[in-house]
């Protein structure tokens, strides 16, 4: 099926279907364009629990489809590829998450969005990029923390706060792979370029940017900053709306090794405008969790809902 055709489908079946369209910065761009609402993981939280659609069909990965159902159990929730998982929720199994915790009992946890609804139960509060900095600040400072499941963000807001939070090995396999080398390359021939990146990556990269901040802050800065090209250490997804929002600006991606390749996350690019027609053609796959485990689950995410209202 042709493209325009699936796209008028795909319409069609949103009008059908009362289906809203929700889709993270790094989806193809064929899918931010025909979401009904494209944001970071907080944005796409807060749209997925004030949402009325009936259906929630969610362009992203897994945990964030997981967590859409966790904030609207009455709705059905769909997903255009179930193998669409996350490195870095797959770095925290349940199991492994829960005794490192239990070795703690005097900390309180706070767990990154980009983990199953499994950690999410364990987890005192939830946070993402956007907000992972107010979130930590909320804690007296004599209060003990854990913060999983990423270790770069996590050390990155240890350094900007002065907490000592411990921190569980995990990380995000896109942005480990951007590498100091790659972006010293781009900086020595771009010398006029400001190098933007998501606290996700290594302690080096973050060092060497001049601004740090979640997806949508980047996209943020890079349109009201009056630097016209920037050197973009994230997945390459969030550059079709930096080019829409400014498109008089140039954006280079740090590619993610000596072939160039760009910097892809291979699970946000399993979906594809097929299998988001296919999905809603037919309601399934569908994200279906337990009662107990989505009321678990719920606490922590709708704390930080509350906490991240004027972010």
């Amino acid at each position: 099926m042709l493209q325009k055709e699936l796209i008028k489908k795909i319409n069609e079946l949103k009008t059908e279907k009362k289906a809203v369209i929700l889709a993270h910065y790094y989806q193809v761009s064929e899918i931010q364009d025909i979401a009904d609402y494209v944001g970071d993981s907080l944005q796409l939280s807060q749209q997925a629990a004030a949402t009325n659609a009936e259906i929630i069909v969610f362009a992203g990965v897994h945990f964030m489809a997981e967590t859409a159902k966790i904030l609207s159990p009455d709705k059905k929730v769909l997903l255009p590829d179930l193998e669409a998982g996350c490195s870095l929720a797959d770095s925290a199994p349940k199991d492994k998450f829960s005794e490192f915790v239990a070795k703690y009992p005097d900390h309180k946890v706070i767990s990154y969005i980009n983990c199953t609804a499994d950690v999410k139960a364990l987890s005192d509060v939830i946070v993402t990029s956007s907000n992972a900095m107010k979130i930590v600040e909320s804690f007296p400072k004599d209060q003990l923390l854990i913060f999983g499941p990423d270790k770069n963000l996590g050390a990155y807001i240890n350094g900007k706060t002065g907490r000592n939070m411990l921190l569980w090995d995990g990380a995000c396999e896109v942005h480990e792979t951007i590498s100091t080398e790659r972006i010293i390359d781009l900086k020595l021939k771009n010398p006029d370029a400001i190098l933007v990146a998501h606290p996700e990556c290594k302690a080096p990269v973050l060092i060497m940017a001049d601004f740090v901040g979640s997806t949508a802050a980047m996209l943020n800065f890079t349109h009201s900053s009056p630097a016209k090209k920037f050197i973009v250490a994230t997945e390459t997804g969030i550059i079709h709306q930096m080019q829409k929002l400014s498109p008089e600006k140039e954006f280079l991606v740090v590619p993610s090794d000596e072939t160039c390749s760009c910097n892809d996350c291979p699970y946000m690019k399993l979906n594809t405008l097929e299998k988001l027609y296919l999905c809603m053609l037919n309601e399934t796959p569908e994200i279906s969790l337990s009662p107990d485990l989505m009321d678990k689950a719920r606490k922590p995410i709708v704390k930080m809902l509350e906490l991240s209202k004027n972010i």
